[in-house]
């Protein structure tokens, strides 16, 4: 069996990529496999697996994409006489007869992006590529995966598929770097941060590039609590983007500067979700949500938007921890309140559906990929 693989990362840092590297990473023990990609992390080597690396000028994706879907392609015409099986991303790369696997789904949300009258330009035509290329992958596909149920309507809505051609796959998780965490491992990450390990702290883990993540919502509703002189808890935000030093100043200046933290980009995120009592993941919109499952992994109460494909994978009696509207900041804020209330009753009740999660692996997501490709 041979295997062309075409996304544009592969690797353990976050997202579809750390999915993207699960599956290369599994496929690559038993099987040849071939990458198309801007990236691929080191450890993906051995003398199944060769790597095609294509350019991603500027670090733009709106420069990089045309590229991955040409390689992609020119790949697949060498290929595609053997027999082999295509995986693609969405719509980054056409093939004809292709395994569409859809992380997010163009279709379903529209970012919006604030800035100059050429950034907004650049956005929209950006999105309107992406929307078309994303429409015709799904319509050339053998076999489109979706990562929740959300998101195997949303595609269900947006195109006319065949429901028969459309499968879901749940994300796994690596189970020894996101197990659940000591007390000691709790108080060393928060010190590790420079946080008071004595004081209530909530994380927030995402781009801050548009509001597609909520942080406005989570802002507004944390300088609400911040009024109350008994709210004890701080906030850290762990992520970069366009809008970072927006939030910093508008944090200085409403005067909370010691009540919200940027932490920026990081790569040690499993060693950092410790230090958070709960992490707030109030996306408006979430196809999945992998912070979010590996904040439960790490035994961390977690509050997010019940729309989000990850929330479907809660039991019910979690409900509480599910935000309605992520625009809604006064809910939001009596959410958290309704947390801090509980605070060792939520952690206590996480253990359950941790021990859960962490059972399903990479590779046991990969296997049933696998065994979806092979069937079709």
């Amino acid at each position: 069996m041979s295997w062309l693989l075409v996304a544009g990362d592969f690797t353990p840092l976050g997202g579809m990529d750390v999915a993207n590297h699960g599956l290369a990473r599994y496929l690559s023990a038993r099987d040849a496999v071939h990458l198309v990609t801007h990236r691929a992390w080191d450890d993906l080597s051995g003398p199944r697996l060769t790597i095609e690396r294509v350019p991603r000028p500027l670090g733009a994706h709106a420069l990089g994409a045309p590229l991955l879907d040409r390689a992609g392609r020119r790949a697949w015409a060498r290929r595609r006489a053997s027999g082999a099986h295509a995986i693609v991303n969405g719509g980054n790369c056409r093939i004809d007869g292709a395994i569409t696997w859809v992380h997010y789904l163009h279709a379903a949300y529209r970012s919006e992006v604030s800035g100059s009258a050429l950034r907004h330009v650049k956005q929209t035509m950006t999105y309107r590529r992406d929307l078309a290329n994303e429409r015709a992958a799904i319509a050339a596909a053998a076999l489109v995966i979706c990562n929740s149920a959300r998101t195997r309507d949303d595609v269900l809505r947006a195109y006319a598929v065949d429901p028969a051609r459309v499968k879901i796959v749940y994300y796994g998780i690596d189970a020894d770097r996101f197990g659940p965490a000591s007390v000691a491992e709790r108080t060393a990450a928060k010190r590790a941060l420079g946080c008071d390990a004595d004081r209530p702290l909530v994380g927030f883990v995402g781009a801050l590039g548009d509001r597609r993540k909520a942080f406005d919502t989570l802002f507004d509703a944390w300088r609400a609590l911040c009024r109350d002189e008994r709210w004890d808890a701080d906030l850290i935000a762990v992520g970069a983007g366009g809008e970072l030093e927006t939030w910093r100043s508008r944090a200085s200046d409403d005067g909370l500067a010691d009540r919200i933290r940027f932490a920026g980009f990081r790569r040690d995120v499993p060693a950092v979700l410790p230090a958070f009592d709960a992490l707030v993941h109030p996306a408006r919109y979430e196809a999945y949500g992998l912070s979010a499952h590996e904040a439960i992994c790490r035994g961390v109460p977690t509050l997010v938007t019940a729309s989000a494909g990850v929330a479907e994978r809660l039991p019910t009696s979690m409900a509480d921890l599910l935000i309605r509207n992520p625009d809604d900041a006064e809910e939001l804020r009596e959410r958290l309140v309704a947390w801090r209330g509980r605070l060792e009753q939520w952690r206590d009740a996480m253990e359950s559906v941790s021990n859960a999660w962490r059972a399903r692996s990479w590779d046991h997501m990969a296997a049933e990929i696998t065994a979806l490709a092979e069937a079709a």
